[in-house]
């Protein structure tokens, strides 16, 4: 894509190129997309917690939600790419507190109900 020239002006012949100012002045205004940081699309925390700890599935749903959130910044919608991310976060969090919970209660389990029987059946001749 070609952009059109704006339209050549000759000087007048009483203007003389000696006397023309030999500065130039370039102004650059930044846009308001340049002054914003990208919002984050947690891709990395999405992929450990589908491949760790996919509980229902909401590693995966949150991995999707990242990868619509990077392609949403990619093409400059910075409000759709925070959304989506925030979803992406929140999907995590849920993801990591149940795991969590599940851990907590599997050693609990452990701890009482299946090592004091192994204790007991070796106590007695």
């Amino acid at each position: 894509m070609q952009q059109d020239l704006p339209p050549y002006q000759m000087l007048p012949t009483e203007v003389k190129m000696e006397e023309m100012p030999r500065s130039t002045t370039v102004v650059v205004e930044e846009t308001q997309q340049q002054q914003q940081t990208p919002p984050r699309d947690h891709l990395v925390w999405s992929l450990f917690t589908t491949l760790y700890g996919n509980f229902c599935c909401l590693g995966l749903l949150a991995f999707v939600f990242s990868v619509k959130s990077r392609d949403r910044k990619v093409l400059g919608d910075y409000s759709g790419a925070l959304s989506y991310g925030s979803t992406a976060k929140y999907l995590n969090i849920t993801a990591l507190v149940i795991n969590i919970v599940i851990v907590v209660v599997v050693i609990t389990v452990i701890a009482t109900v299946v090592l004091p029987s192994i204790f007991r059946a070796y106590r007695q001749p």
